[in-house]
Protein backbone atom coordinates (compact mmCIF):
# COMPACT_ATOMS: atom_id res chain seq x y z
CA UNK A 1 0.00 0.00 0.00
CA UNK A 2 1.64 3.55 -0.84
CA UNK A 3 0.63 6.84 -0.16
CA UNK A 4 -1.43 9.54 -2.14
CA UNK A 5 1.50 11.72 -3.29
CA UNK A 6 3.63 8.52 -4.41
CA UNK A 7 0.35 7.30 -6.23
CA UNK A 8 -0.08 10.46 -8.12
CA UNK A 9 3.31 10.38 -8.98
CA UNK A 10 3.09 6.83 -10.51
CA UNK A 11 0.04 8.24 -12.92
CA UNK A 12 1.90 11.24 -14.00
CA UNK A 13 4.63 8.89 -15.08
CA UNK A 14 2.65 7.11 -17.15
CA UNK A 15 0.45 10.06 -18.69
CA UNK A 16 1.83 12.12 -21.69
CA UNK A 17 0.31 15.12 -23.38
CA UNK A 18 -2.03 14.41 -26.09
CA UNK A 19 -0.87 16.02 -29.23
CA UNK A 20 -2.27 19.18 -30.68
CA UNK A 21 -4.55 19.69 -33.78
CA UNK A 22 -6.21 22.38 -35.34
CA UNK A 23 -9.74 22.80 -35.41
CA UNK A 24 -12.59 25.45 -36.31
CA UNK A 25 -12.81 27.91 -33.71
CA UNK A 26 -17.12 26.90 -33.38
CA UNK A 27 -15.97 23.13 -32.92
CA UNK A 28 -13.52 24.07 -30.39
CA UNK A 29 -16.01 24.74 -27.64
CA UNK A 30 -15.46 22.01 -24.97
CA UNK A 31 -11.84 21.50 -25.82
CA UNK A 32 -8.57 22.68 -24.51
CA UNK A 33 -6.19 25.17 -26.20
CA UNK A 34 -2.98 23.63 -26.89
CA UNK A 35 -0.97 27.22 -27.88
CA UNK A 36 -1.76 30.77 -27.42
CA UNK A 37 -4.01 32.85 -29.22
CA UNK A 38 -3.13 36.40 -30.66
CA UNK A 39 -4.82 38.72 -31.91
CA UNK A 40 -3.97 39.72 -35.73
CA UNK A 41 -6.87 42.70 -35.65
CA UNK A 42 -7.32 45.59 -33.18
CA UNK A 43 -10.84 45.56 -31.43
CA UNK A 44 -12.85 47.53 -32.11
CA UNK A 45 -11.63 47.90 -35.90
CA UNK A 46 -12.03 51.56 -35.74
CA UNK A 47 -13.15 54.74 -33.48
CA UNK A 48 -16.97 54.42 -33.34
CA UNK A 49 -19.95 55.75 -31.22
CA UNK A 50 -21.10 54.37 -28.00
CA UNK A 51 -24.52 56.38 -27.99
CA UNK A 52 -27.40 57.11 -30.62
CA UNK A 53 -26.59 61.25 -31.37
CA UNK A 54 -24.58 63.56 -33.20
CA UNK A 55 -20.26 63.17 -33.52
CA UNK A 56 -18.46 66.48 -32.74
CA UNK A 57 -15.13 67.57 -32.84
CA UNK A 58 -14.03 69.52 -30.01
CA UNK A 59 -10.58 69.14 -29.22
CA UNK A 60 -9.24 68.80 -25.57
CA UNK A 61 -11.85 71.28 -24.10
CA UNK A 62 -14.58 71.12 -23.26
CA UNK A 63 -17.83 72.45 -25.34
CA UNK A 64 -20.14 74.75 -23.58
CA UNK A 65 -23.89 74.06 -23.34
CA UNK A 66 -25.85 76.18 -25.55
CA UNK A 67 -23.10 75.37 -28.78
CA UNK A 68 -25.01 75.72 -32.17
CA UNK A 69 -23.65 73.64 -35.17
CA UNK A 70 -24.75 72.44 -38.87
CA UNK A 71 -25.32 68.98 -38.97
CA UNK A 72 -23.23 68.44 -42.05
CA UNK A 73 -24.31 64.31 -42.51
CA UNK A 74 -25.08 61.38 -41.25
CA UNK A 75 -23.31 57.43 -40.54
CA UNK A 76 -24.74 54.72 -39.64
CA UNK A 77 -23.27 51.21 -38.32
CA UNK A 78 -21.97 49.70 -41.51
CA UNK A 79 -21.65 53.02 -43.36
CA UNK A 80 -18.05 53.09 -45.15
CA UNK A 81 -15.51 55.58 -44.44
CA UNK A 82 -16.23 59.32 -43.68
CA UNK A 83 -14.43 62.62 -43.68
CA UNK A 84 -15.76 65.14 -41.27
CA UNK A 85 -14.57 68.78 -42.77
CA UNK A 86 -17.40 70.93 -40.46
CA UNK A 87 -20.42 70.84 -38.03
CA UNK A 88 -21.81 67.86 -36.44
CA UNK A 89 -22.64 64.27 -37.90
CA UNK A 90 -25.44 62.43 -36.74
CA UNK A 91 -24.57 59.21 -35.69
CA UNK A 92 -25.75 55.54 -34.32
CA UNK A 93 -24.20 53.11 -32.18
CA UNK A 94 -21.65 51.59 -33.86
CA UNK A 95 -21.43 53.39 -36.62
CA UNK A 96 -18.06 54.03 -37.63
CA UNK A 97 -16.70 57.72 -36.25
CA UNK A 98 -15.99 59.77 -39.46
CA UNK A 99 -12.56 61.43 -39.34
CA UNK A 100 -11.98 64.81 -38.01
CA UNK A 101 -14.85 64.32 -35.53
CA UNK A 102 -13.35 62.75 -31.78
CA UNK A 103 -16.69 63.23 -29.57
CA UNK A 104 -20.21 62.04 -29.64
CA UNK A 105 -23.15 64.03 -27.17
CA UNK A 106 -26.05 62.00 -26.96
CA UNK A 107 -29.42 62.52 -29.03
CA UNK A 108 -31.53 63.40 -25.57
CA UNK A 109 -28.95 66.19 -24.62
CA UNK A 110 -29.77 68.14 -28.23
CA UNK A 111 -32.29 70.16 -29.29
CA UNK A 112 -33.04 69.87 -32.78
CA UNK A 113 -33.22 73.63 -34.50
CA UNK A 114 -34.13 73.31 -37.62
CA UNK A 115 -35.54 69.77 -39.65
CA UNK A 116 -35.51 69.41 -43.42
CA UNK A 117 -38.02 67.97 -45.09
CA UNK A 118 -37.41 64.08 -44.65
CA UNK A 119 -37.09 64.61 -40.60
CA UNK A 120 -34.05 65.04 -40.92
CA UNK A 121 -31.96 67.31 -38.39
CA UNK A 122 -30.11 69.67 -39.65
CA UNK A 123 -29.20 72.04 -37.11
CA UNK A 124 -28.84 71.46 -33.07
CA UNK A 125 -28.07 72.75 -29.70
CA UNK A 126 -26.17 71.24 -27.28
CA UNK A 127 -27.94 70.84 -23.89
CA UNK A 128 -25.65 69.71 -22.22
CA UNK A 129 -21.72 69.90 -21.63
CA UNK A 130 -19.70 67.58 -24.17
CA UNK A 131 -16.04 66.90 -22.94
CA UNK A 132 -12.96 65.81 -24.91
CA UNK A 133 -13.44 61.75 -26.18
CA UNK A 134 -17.17 61.21 -24.30
CA UNK A 135 -18.56 58.12 -25.56
CA UNK A 136 -16.18 57.17 -28.54
CA UNK A 137 -14.98 53.53 -28.49
CA UNK A 138 -11.23 54.07 -29.52
CA UNK A 139 -9.69 51.62 -31.99
CA UNK A 140 -8.16 48.74 -30.36
CA UNK A 141 -9.19 49.79 -26.66
CA UNK A 142 -10.44 46.20 -26.16
CA UNK A 143 -7.90 44.27 -27.78
CA UNK A 144 -4.46 45.74 -29.69
CA UNK A 145 -3.18 43.86 -32.67
CA UNK A 146 -0.83 41.36 -31.60
CA UNK A 147 -2.02 41.20 -27.75
CA UNK A 148 -2.40 37.52 -26.38
CA UNK A 149 -6.31 36.88 -26.07
CA UNK A 150 -6.55 33.27 -25.01
CA UNK A 151 -3.73 31.18 -23.15
CA UNK A 152 -2.41 27.65 -23.86
CA UNK A 153 -4.69 25.70 -21.21
CA UNK A 154 -8.02 27.74 -21.72
CA UNK A 155 -11.12 25.75 -22.02
CA UNK A 156 -13.34 27.03 -24.96
CA UNK A 157 -16.44 28.11 -23.95
CA UNK A 158 -19.15 31.02 -24.99
CA UNK A 159 -17.16 33.89 -23.66
CA UNK A 160 -13.98 32.46 -25.66
CA UNK A 161 -16.12 31.83 -29.10
CA UNK A 162 -17.04 35.02 -28.62
CA UNK A 163 -13.87 36.90 -28.43
CA UNK A 164 -12.36 34.76 -30.85
CA UNK A 165 -15.45 35.22 -33.42
CA UNK A 166 -14.98 38.67 -32.96
CA UNK A 167 -11.11 38.81 -33.96
CA UNK A 168 -12.40 36.83 -37.01
CA UNK A 169 -9.75 33.78 -35.94
CA UNK A 170 -11.54 30.76 -37.63
CA UNK A 171 -9.05 28.03 -36.69
CA UNK A 172 -6.96 26.76 -32.86
CA UNK A 173 -4.64 24.32 -31.84
CA UNK A 174 -6.14 21.97 -29.30
CA UNK A 175 -6.13 19.08 -27.28
CA UNK A 176 -8.85 16.42 -28.48
CA UNK A 177 -10.95 15.12 -26.16
CA UNK A 178 -9.51 11.88 -23.82
CA UNK A 179 -11.55 8.57 -25.12
CA UNK A 180 -12.30 7.30 -21.93
CA UNK A 181 -14.46 3.96 -21.48
CA UNK A 182 -16.02 2.74 -18.47
CA UNK A 183 -16.58 -1.13 -17.29
CA UNK A 184 -19.26 -1.32 -14.32
CA UNK A 185 -18.36 -5.26 -12.62
CA UNK A 186 -20.98 -7.27 -10.81
CA UNK A 187 -23.60 -9.28 -11.48
CA UNK A 188 -25.57 -7.86 -8.96
CA UNK A 189 -25.98 -4.75 -10.89
CA UNK A 190 -29.07 -3.78 -12.65
CA UNK A 191 -29.09 -1.06 -15.59
CA UNK A 192 -32.91 -0.85 -16.78
CA UNK A 193 -34.31 1.40 -13.56
CA UNK A 194 -38.15 -0.02 -14.80
CA UNK A 195 -36.69 -3.68 -13.76
CA UNK A 196 -38.00 -4.86 -10.39
CA UNK A 197 -35.33 -6.06 -8.19
CA UNK A 198 -34.54 -9.66 -7.41
CA UNK A 199 -33.17 -10.93 -4.48
CA UNK A 200 -29.51 -9.77 -3.99
CA UNK A 201 -29.90 -7.50 -6.74
CA UNK A 202 -28.80 -3.64 -6.94
CA UNK A 203 -29.29 -0.90 -9.11
CA UNK A 204 -26.34 0.31 -11.23
CA UNK A 205 -25.63 3.82 -9.67
CA UNK A 206 -21.99 3.88 -10.14
CA UNK A 207 -22.39 3.65 -13.89
CA UNK A 208 -24.59 7.05 -14.83
CA UNK A 209 -22.52 8.85 -12.39
CA UNK A 210 -18.91 8.13 -13.40
CA UNK A 211 -20.57 8.31 -17.04
CA UNK A 212 -21.70 11.77 -16.39
CA UNK A 213 -18.68 13.27 -14.56
CA UNK A 214 -16.35 11.63 -17.00
CA UNK A 215 -17.84 14.09 -19.58
CA UNK A 216 -18.11 17.22 -17.20
CA UNK A 217 -14.50 16.53 -16.89
CA UNK A 218 -13.41 17.01 -20.56
CA UNK A 219 -13.46 13.59 -21.60
CA UNK A 220 -15.25 11.63 -24.21
CA UNK A 221 -17.04 8.50 -23.38
CA UNK A 222 -16.32 6.11 -25.80
CA UNK A 223 -18.17 3.05 -24.62
CA UNK A 224 -20.04 1.86 -21.32
CA UNK A 225 -20.67 -1.77 -20.13
CA UNK A 226 -22.11 -3.88 -17.50
CA UNK A 227 -20.19 -7.21 -16.84
CA UNK A 228 -20.99 -9.76 -14.63
CA UNK A 229 -18.38 -11.65 -12.01
CA UNK A 230 -16.39 -13.41 -15.00
CA UNK A 231 -12.86 -12.80 -16.21
CA UNK A 232 -13.66 -13.96 -19.34
CA UNK A 233 -16.69 -11.72 -19.87
CA UNK A 234 -14.53 -8.88 -18.59
CA UNK A 235 -11.51 -9.08 -20.70
CA UNK A 236 -13.81 -9.79 -24.17
CA UNK A 237 -15.31 -6.40 -22.64
CA UNK A 238 -12.01 -4.80 -22.29
CA UNK A 239 -11.16 -5.76 -25.58
CA UNK A 240 -14.38 -3.61 -26.77
CA UNK A 241 -13.27 -0.64 -25.15
CA UNK A 242 -9.44 -0.42 -26.63
CA UNK A 243 -11.20 -1.52 -30.14
CA UNK A 244 -13.75 1.90 -30.01
CA UNK A 245 -10.26 4.04 -29.01
CA UNK A 246 -10.54 3.97 -25.76
CA UNK A 247 -7.05 5.76 -23.83
CA UNK A 248 -8.19 5.70 -20.64
CA UNK A 249 -10.18 2.81 -19.26
CA UNK A 250 -12.14 2.71 -15.83
CA UNK A 251 -13.91 -0.23 -14.34
CA UNK A 252 -15.53 -0.56 -11.13
CA UNK A 253 -15.64 -3.55 -8.77
CA UNK A 254 -13.78 -6.48 -8.33
CA UNK A 255 -10.34 -4.59 -7.00
CA UNK A 256 -10.18 -5.72 -3.19
CA UNK A 257 -9.17 -9.33 -1.71
CA UNK A 258 -12.40 -11.39 -2.25
CA UNK A 259 -13.06 -14.24 -4.22
CA UNK A 260 -14.79 -12.57 -7.28
CA UNK A 261 -11.76 -10.21 -7.05
CA UNK A 262 -10.96 -11.51 -10.80
CA UNK A 263 -9.62 -7.74 -12.21
CA UNK A 264 -5.83 -7.60 -11.19
CA UNK A 265 -5.63 -11.78 -11.98
CA UNK A 266 -7.09 -10.71 -15.56
CA UNK A 267 -5.42 -8.26 -16.10
CA UNK A 268 -1.89 -9.63 -15.41
CA UNK A 269 -3.16 -12.57 -17.99
CA UNK A 270 -3.14 -9.82 -20.83
CA UNK A 271 0.84 -8.59 -20.03
CA UNK A 272 -0.85 -5.23 -17.73
CA UNK A 273 1.88 -3.66 -15.29
CA UNK A 274 0.02 -2.99 -12.75
CA UNK A 275 1.79 0.13 -10.87
CA UNK A 276 -0.07 0.33 -7.85
CA UNK A 277 -2.77 -1.63 -6.22
CA UNK A 278 -4.32 0.26 -2.89
CA UNK A 279 -3.55 3.78 -1.51
CA UNK A 280 -3.41 4.76 1.82
CA UNK A 281 -6.98 6.92 1.34
CA UNK A 282 -10.59 6.80 2.64
CA UNK A 283 -12.57 5.63 1.19
CA UNK A 284 -10.99 4.04 -1.81
CA UNK A 285 -8.97 2.27 -0.66
CA UNK A 286 -8.33 -0.68 -2.97
CA UNK A 287 -7.95 1.32 -5.93
CA UNK A 288 -5.86 -0.22 -8.76
CA UNK A 289 -3.74 1.63 -11.39
CA UNK A 290 -2.16 -0.44 -14.52
CA UNK A 291 -0.47 0.51 -17.79
CA UNK A 292 -2.10 -1.70 -20.47
CA UNK A 293 0.17 -3.74 -23.24
CA UNK A 294 -0.99 -0.88 -25.85
CA UNK A 295 0.26 2.15 -23.59
CA UNK A 296 -3.35 2.48 -22.40
CA UNK A 297 -3.76 3.62 -18.83
CA UNK A 298 -6.28 1.32 -16.95
CA UNK A 299 -7.93 2.47 -13.51
CA UNK A 300 -9.89 -0.09 -11.17
CA UNK A 301 -12.13 1.85 -8.81
CA UNK A 302 -13.58 -0.08 -5.90
CA UNK A 303 -17.27 -0.79 -5.97
CA UNK A 304 -18.65 1.22 -3.24
CA UNK A 305 -20.40 4.56 -4.63
CA UNK A 306 -18.49 7.02 -2.85
CA UNK A 307 -15.01 5.19 -3.26
CA UNK A 308 -15.52 5.10 -6.84
CA UNK A 309 -16.27 8.47 -7.20
CA UNK A 310 -13.23 9.61 -5.07
CA UNK A 311 -11.27 7.12 -7.36
CA UNK A 312 -12.53 9.33 -10.19
CA UNK A 313 -11.89 12.51 -8.47
CA UNK A 314 -8.51 12.23 -7.48
CA UNK A 315 -6.86 9.98 -9.66
CA UNK A 316 -8.68 9.98 -12.74
CA UNK A 317 -9.08 13.11 -13.18
CA UNK A 318 -5.64 14.45 -12.43
CA UNK A 319 -4.48 12.24 -14.94
CA UNK A 320 -6.91 13.19 -17.74
CA UNK A 321 -5.56 16.98 -16.86
CA UNK A 322 -1.96 15.83 -17.95
CA UNK A 323 -3.91 14.28 -20.92
CA UNK A 324 -5.17 17.79 -21.91
CA UNK A 325 -2.14 19.51 -21.01
CA UNK A 326 -3.23 21.40 -17.76
CA UNK A 327 -1.16 22.37 -14.81
CA UNK A 328 -2.43 20.32 -12.09
CA UNK A 329 -5.14 21.52 -9.55
CA UNK A 330 -5.06 23.78 -6.43
CA UNK A 331 -6.97 23.52 -3.56
CA UNK A 332 -8.81 25.89 -2.41
CA UNK A 333 -7.56 26.55 1.90
CA UNK A 334 -10.91 27.07 3.91
CA UNK A 335 -11.75 26.85 7.99
CA UNK A 336 -13.25 23.61 8.96
CA UNK A 337 -16.36 24.62 10.36
CA UNK A 338 -16.62 21.62 13.10
CA UNK A 339 -13.90 19.23 14.68
CA UNK A 340 -13.77 16.20 12.61
CA UNK A 341 -12.69 13.36 14.53
CA UNK A 342 -10.53 11.27 11.79
CA UNK A 343 -9.79 7.71 13.81
CA UNK A 344 -6.86 6.41 11.48
CA UNK A 345 -3.91 8.20 9.80
CA UNK A 346 -5.22 8.11 6.40
CA UNK A 347 -6.02 10.56 3.65
CA UNK A 348 -9.34 11.38 4.12
CA UNK A 349 -11.60 12.84 1.28
CA UNK A 350 -15.06 13.92 2.84
CA UNK A 351 -18.28 15.14 1.52
CA UNK A 352 -18.66 18.77 1.99
CA UNK A 353 -20.42 22.03 2.10
CA UNK A 354 -18.91 25.16 1.74
CA UNK A 355 -20.95 27.59 3.31
CA UNK A 356 -20.79 30.77 4.79
CA UNK A 357 -21.00 31.55 8.66
CA UNK A 358 -22.63 34.19 10.16
CA UNK A 359 -19.71 37.05 9.10
CA UNK A 360 -19.99 36.44 5.53
CA UNK A 361 -16.64 34.08 5.87
CA UNK A 362 -16.52 31.28 3.59
CA UNK A 363 -15.80 28.03 5.94
CA UNK A 364 -16.54 23.94 5.03
CA UNK A 365 -18.60 21.89 6.74
CA UNK A 366 -18.41 17.64 7.09
CA UNK A 367 -21.65 16.50 6.21
CA UNK A 368 -23.36 13.33 7.86
CA UNK A 369 -22.96 10.30 6.45
CA UNK A 370 -19.50 9.77 5.46
CA UNK A 371 -19.86 5.97 4.83
CA UNK A 372 -18.49 4.70 1.36
CA UNK A 373 -22.32 3.37 0.76
CA UNK A 374 -24.17 6.34 1.54
CA UNK A 375 -25.44 7.97 -2.00
CA UNK A 376 -28.36 10.57 -0.27
CA UNK A 377 -25.29 12.99 1.52
CA UNK A 378 -23.60 13.08 -2.45
CA UNK A 379 -26.60 14.72 -3.59
CA UNK A 380 -25.86 17.31 -0.80
CA UNK A 381 -22.06 18.21 -1.00
CA UNK A 382 -20.88 21.21 -3.34
CA UNK A 383 -17.16 20.38 -2.60
CA UNK A 384 -14.84 17.72 -1.61
CA UNK A 385 -12.87 18.15 1.87
CA UNK A 386 -9.29 16.84 2.27
CA UNK A 387 -7.63 15.71 5.76
CA UNK A 388 -4.17 15.38 5.04
CA UNK A 389 -2.61 10.87 6.10
CA UNK A 390 -1.39 12.14 9.47
CA UNK A 391 -3.30 10.91 12.80
CA UNK A 392 -4.49 14.43 13.84
CA UNK A 393 -8.25 15.22 14.24
CA UNK A 394 -8.28 18.72 13.12
CA UNK A 395 -10.27 20.89 15.03
CA UNK A 396 -13.04 23.83 14.35
CA UNK A 397 -11.34 26.86 12.19
CA UNK A 398 -8.25 24.63 11.15
CA UNK A 399 -7.41 24.71 7.43
CA UNK A 400 -8.33 22.73 4.99
CA UNK A 401 -8.15 21.55 1.41
CA UNK A 402 -11.41 21.81 -0.35
CA UNK A 403 -11.91 20.89 -3.85
CA UNK A 404 -14.68 21.29 -6.93
CA UNK A 405 -17.00 18.06 -6.77
CA UNK A 406 -14.91 18.15 -10.51
CA UNK A 407 -11.68 19.59 -11.72
CA UNK A 408 -14.02 21.84 -13.73
CA UNK A 409 -16.90 22.23 -11.39
CA UNK A 410 -15.39 24.78 -8.39
CA UNK A 411 -17.08 24.90 -5.18
CA UNK A 412 -20.32 26.77 -5.27
CA UNK A 413 -22.36 28.07 -2.65
CA UNK A 414 -25.65 26.76 -3.17
CA UNK A 415 -27.40 28.88 -0.25
CA UNK A 416 -25.97 31.14 2.76
CA UNK A 417 -25.98 28.89 5.84
CA UNK A 418 -25.69 30.28 8.92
Amino acid sequence: MIGFDEALALIQREVAVLPARTCAAPDAVGLVLASDVCSGEDLPPFDNSAMDGFALRIGSEPLAVGAELDVAGAQAAGDTHAIATSGAWEIMTGARLPDGLDAVIPVEQVEVLVRDGADRPLRIRTTAVVEPGQHVRLRGEDVRTGACILKAGTRIEAPQLMLLAALGVAQVQVRPAPRVALLTTGRELVDDPTRTLASGEIRNSNGPYLAQRVRDAGAQLVLRETVSDDADAFLAALQRALAAGAEVVLSTGAVSMGRYDFVPDALRRIGACLHFHKVRIRPGKPLLFASLPGGQLYFGLPGNPVSSAVGLRFFVEPALRVLLGLAPERALRVPLAAAFNKRAALRFHLKGGLELDQHGQLQARVLPGQESFRIAPMAQANCWIVLPDTAASPAAGAMVDVYGLGHWLPPQLDEVMT
